[in-house]
């Protein structure tokens, strides 16, 4: 099981004519990250959006506005998150609207409500579910604050499997997270032939009080090249180039954050998924490159150990894309 081979050539299709448009001063979208809400049935540790948004927490972005987000964006892959979304009343219906876009849509949950709602989504090869663990019972049932979500999640991942739904997971690892504890999790989570494991490191957002939580990049680096040695048959969803980044082994000096634009119930969040030092009501103020002069590694200090996927995995991809060989040199 792996990702849908028409996903990996209409990325292809997408990408290759646009693949030197950022050293012309040209930026586009690659991954849409729609958070239609910010609400959610969980607080969990070195999570800043709930925090982030307390203002905002009880607003749900229209059906109508969140599909105009998408054809703005015209990214092919749309990430729908929050917030959990599947608290959003009218979340099928955006779902299905973007399908009918003929985007690849990842939603993103923590799979407490997925079992009741599975029946609402189309079983559809441009659907899949990303549950999100941050570990074994013990490690995920601390993160979140609530004893039972370890055994929900699973639970809820074995039923969507069962019903014949995409099934993916996403694990951020922490500053003293458990190598060992991440191994077993991911040998269990491919065991039960999830569709793939994403991986990121952990980010002290301004808003999250608990910032020992977080990874300083030398550490992250030697924490990731433990849990990356020997991949005994591990399943990574992220790009080859980015897990080589995680390692040390991979330097990227520019960010690509740019690629992954975020929208939310205020706006596009300016300049990205992990800082908002405002929010824009149009796209193209994230994509003038004028603004990635002032942000990104050596130019904003808050971005000085940023390792996340959102800034350094459309890097890789432009990497990938740009030159093929280095992926058959690693």
């Amino acid at each position: 099981m792996g990702r849908p081979m028409t996903m990996t050539l209409e990325l292809a299709r997408y990408l290759w004519p646009r693949r030197r448009w950022p050293k012309e001063g040209k930026l586009f979208p690659l991954v849409l990250m729609l958070e239609p809400l910010e609400a959610c049935n969980l607080r969990c540790a070195g999570c800043g959006r709930v925090r982030e948004y307390a203002a905002v927490v009880d607003r749900r972005m229209p059906v109508e506005e969140a599909l105009r987000a998408a054809e703005t964006a015209g990214a092919p892959v749309v990430s729908v998150s929050g917030g959990e979304p599947l608290l959003h009343p009218e979340i099928e219906e955006i779902v299905r609207g973007l399908i009918e876009q003929k985007r690849w849509v990842y939603l993103c949950t923590n799979g407490l409500l997925l079992p009741e709602k599975l029946e609402k989504f189309p079983r559809h090869k441009r659907l899949c579910f990303v549950v999100h663990l941050d570990g074994t019972e013990k490690v995920h049932d601390a993160i979140t604050g609530r004893p039972g979500t370890f055994r929900a999640a699973v639970e809820a991942i074995k039923e969507a499997l069962r019903r014949g739904y995409r099934v993916a997971t996403n694990t951020t690892v922490f500053h003293g997270s458990d190598i060992p504890d991440l191994r077993q999790l991911f040998r269990l989570l491919t065991d039960l032939g999830v569709e793939g494991l994403m991986i990121s490191p952990g980010y002290a957002y301004e808003a999250v009080p608990e910032r020992d939580l977080f990874l300083q990049k030398e550490e992250a680096i030697k924490v990731f090249r433990a849990l990356l040695s020997g991949r005994d048959g591990f399943r990574f969803y992220d790009n080859p180039l980015f897990l080589d980044f995680l390692q040390g082994k991979r330097d990227y000096r520019e960010c690509a954050a740019w690629a992954i634009p975020t929208y939310t119930v205020l706006g596009w969040r300016l300049p990205c998924y992990l800082i908002a030092d405002r929010h824009a009501q149009d796209l193209r103020e994230i994509l003038a490159p004028e603004v990635w002069e002032r942000y990104g590694p050596g130019r904003d200090p808050r971005c000085a150990g940023c390792m996340l996927h959102s800034g350094f995995e459309p890097q890789s991809v432009l990497e990938a894309v740009n030159r093929p060989w280095v992926l058959l040199r690693r």
